[in-house]
């Protein structure tokens, strides 16, 4: 039954999903023109109070941590596999492959499945794959818009560091070490979204976006060019 001709449609997903696979690795590490913008924060602070809305719900299924043409070749090759697995254990212990309303109760749950541990997967395969193309210069971040993970960020002088995600230009998500300059005035929280301004021994400088600390810079830099 492993090669039944019933499960020609999650042999498809499974094709789908590794030729997917190969266009990630061939482009870089992930599509451009798909990728969610690092602007936006999808991510769950879960120690806040938020409602949890469709954004939320989104990010569980791996929206917005990884980019959407690798989470698009998990979610396929997982269909595929999942459902073409649960064909062939069912129709072993019923004889046939199943149809009808048990095919389609495979379909199904063979996709809810597989979605659901996509997004589970997406987030380390998505750091993974960024190898692929990555640029290595470790001013390639600077001037990106990353968010924090940590429960706050730290001044350089603390001798401490926090963490924060963030795409480079290429579309490779990464998780660096951040700190605040001593001049900050505003120290950034988990799911805060911060500028990356420079590199300072081994974490990267960061001020809060959209803040006044932001203006300050911008306008000291505008000053000195």
């Amino acid at each position: 039954m492993l090669f039944d001709a019933a499960n020609v449609t999650y042999w498809i997903f499974l094709a789908i999903g590794v030729l997917l696979f190969l266009l990630v690795i061939f482009s870089g590490g992930g599509d451009d023109d798909l990728e969610l913008d690092a602007d936006t924060d999808l991510g769950i602070d879960s120690d806040a109070d938020a409602d949890f809305g469709p954004i939320q719900i989104l990010s569980l299924f791996g929206v917005g941590k990884a980019p959407l043409l690798l989470l698009l070749a998990i979610d396929f090759s997982l269909w595929g596999l999942i459902g073409w697995m649960g064909n062939v254990f069912i129709g072993s212990a019923i004889g046939s492959i199943p149809t009808g309303f048990f095919g389609g109760s495979i379909l199904f749950a063979s996709f809810a499945v597989s979605v659901y541990t996509g997004g589970l997967m997406s987030r380390p395969l998505g750091k993974l794959f960024a190898s692929f193309g990555e640029d290595t210069s470790s001013d390639r971040l600077i001037g990106c818009v990353a968010t924090v993970v940590s429960v706050k960020v730290p001044f350089t002088n603390s001798g401490k560091i926090a963490q924060a995600d963030v795409f480079d230009a290429a579309s490779n998500l990464a998780t660096i070490n951040i700190t605040l300059p001593q001049w900050a005035n505003v120290v950034p929280m988990r799911g805060d979204r911060v500028l990356i301004i420079d590199l300072h021994k081994n974490s990267y400088l960061v001020i809060a976006k959209d803040s006044p600390d932001e203006s300050r810079w911008l306008e000291n830099r505008n000053n000195n060019l």
